[in-house]
């Protein structure tokens, strides 16, 4: 039985350029750019303004002071840091949406104070975790003037100072975390060198008393709770 072709109406798109006969058909063409922009550049902006970057290099060392190479695997580490993310900056992105989003949606203000409302909520999480130091070596590097409130540091000096100051505050928690496994490794080569056993590796005995450890203290509730705890 031979199908015709013709009795089904197939969509079709049309992409066109002309002249707007409305300013709100402009309008309306530039906030979909800014849409697609926004989403592109999604993932860089999460990596940047968020609690991600910490949790994520945190969770890259306890998988390496354990001593395993691949579980968990990277898909749950990312999977994991996203979600607990999305738990840290709640309060951010509420304030966000009631304070700049929706007044929007409701055409109360322009693009323009959206941008700056948006920003405000951000930049003080961002100054809540990002060390003067840090921050004072991007002004000094930009040859800024030093900035007599938190309104007047930009966000293109705010966000390098807060990702170094997030990458240094992880390597400190990593450091922590190594300590209790390095000890179990030393004790246990120590053992297997006294009692002359070389053969064995350590790895096969520190391995499994690692875990164990890990596991009788409840590891994954301390480590988050202490990682959420750090934000606040």
């Amino acid at each position: 039985m031979m199908l015709n072709l013709a009795a089904f109406a197939l969509p079709a798109l049309k992409v066109s350029m002309e002249a707007s006969q409305n300013p709100s058909q402009m309008s309306v063409f530039l906030q979909i750019l800014l849409l697609l922009t926004i989403l592109s550049i999604a993932p860089a902006i999460l990596l940047m303004l968020t609690s991600f970057t910490r949790l994520v290099v945190v969770f890259s060392i306890l998988r390496h002071a354990l001593g395993l190479q691949q579980t968990p695997p990277n898909q749950v580490l990312i999977s994991l840091a996203l979600f607990l993310t999305f738990f840290i900056m709640t309060p951010v992105f509420k304030e966000v949406y009631t304070s700049a989003l929706q007044p929007y949606l409701q055409k109360q203000i322009n693009e323009e104070e959206l941008f700056k409302r948006a920003a405000h909520p951000i930049k003080d999480f961002m100054f809540k975790n990002t060390r003067e130091k840090d921050l004072a070596l991007f002004i000094k590097l930009r040859g800024e003037e030093r900035p007599k409130t938190k309104e007047d540091v930009s966000l293109l000096t705010l966000i390098p100072a807060f990702m170094i100051s997030e990458l240094k505050t992880a390597f400190q928690i990593g450091f922590l975390l190594y300590i209790p496994f390095l000890v179990i490794d030393i004790v246990v080569s120590s053992v297997l060198i006294s009692m002359g056993v070389l053969m064995l590796p350590p790895m096969m005995l520190s391995l499994p008393l690692k875990l164990l450890l890990f596991v009788l203290v409840d590891g994954w509730n301390l480590l988050v709770m202490s990682l959420v705890k750090s934000f606040y």
